[in-house]
């Protein structure tokens, strides 16, 4: 049964006041408004839920089961409401992103710290995970947004723009003599090679690079992290490929060194993913206009 809301308005502030008159006062309208309206919703609820006295009027037991799940049904309407108010003013309400490791760190954090000074009572959730994860998630909704690395190819997934990502191949100064002039790329197999693990997008972009130029390149160190590779980089464990950013300090401080490839390594790109069709929370929304100038 589909009952006129106002109908239930009138009959709460009525029940509130124990008044017709003071409750048409209240919802500014004439008395005898009021009554029609608690009249029509007794004919369709097919009960009488006021007792009409010599000066007010008085609930029925059923007027008084009524009244309950009426003010906790407005109760809940004004909270709702209120929580509304608080998700348009940003104090309240909460900003989900994934995004692969190196993002993080190179180019996420800036924009985090930026947002959350921004607007401090955002709630950020942050995962770090690999561009599968993330699209799996922001497809199940569990997502607001992620950042990941191209190309990517989902029918349900829309990416927004990107941003040029430049990479690098790293050694340590055991291997300074490496670094003195141009090398083939097949050279590059006769240093001991570190990359991701299997399975990451980092590690399938390296090896196709290699390809493109009759290369098959083999991992002598699979590692879970491009801190670890460059950890391992700069110990002298062999050649790491990573972010020019990520290790931009330790090449400047003189711990890694930049070898320099006959054939440069092509810029990976940074892209913003969404889900298609679906509308982005206000807090997402914002962060999104704040990403845009840095694409």
């Amino acid at each position: 049964m589909i009952v006129n809301m106002e109908w239930y308005r009138v009959f709460l502030h009525a029940a509130e006041t124990s008044n017709l008159t003071k409750a048409a006062q209240n919802l500014h309208m004439t008395q005898p408004s009021v009554s029609y309206a608690i009249k029509q919703l007794e004919e369709a609820l097919g009960v009488g839920l006021f007792d009409r006295l010599s000066k007010g009027v008085r609930l029925t037991q059923e007027g008084e089961a009524l009244y309950q799940h009426v003010r906790q049904a407005f109760d809940e309407l004004d909270s709702a409401e209120r929580r509304l108010k608080k998700l348009k003013q940003f104090s309240e309400g909460r900003l989900r992103i994934g995004a692969n490791g190196a993002i993080v760190k190179d180019f996420l954090l800036s924009l985090l710290d930026r947002f959350h000074v921004r607007y401090p009572d955002i709630r950020i959730q942050l995962s770090q995970e690999r561009t599968s994860s993330i699209l799996e998630r922001l497809k199940k909704g569990s997502l607001d947004l992620g950042l990941v690395h191209l190309p990517v190819s989902d029918e349900e997934i829309q990416i927004i723009d990107s941003h040029a990502s430049p990479y690098c191949a790293v050694i340590g100064t055991a291997f300074a003599e490496w670094a003195r002039e141009p090398l083939p790329t097949e050279q590059l197999t006769e240093l001991p090679l570190l990359m991701l693990s299997p399975g990451s997008s980092t590690r399938s972009f390296i090896e196709g690079w290699f390809r493109t130029q009759g290369v098959e390149a083999e991992a002598d160190f699979e590692l879970n992290s491009l801190d670890m590779l460059a950890e391992f980089a700069e110990r002298g464990y062999g050649t790491a490929f990573l972010p020019r950013a990520f290790v931009a300090s330790r090449i400047s401080d003189g711990s890694l060194l930049e070898l320099r490839t006959e054939t440069p390594l092509p810029d990976r790109y940074i892209g913003v993913a969404v889900r298609k069709q679906v509308s982005p929370s206000l807090a997402a929304g914002a962060f999104l206009e704040m990403l845009q100038p840095n694409l």
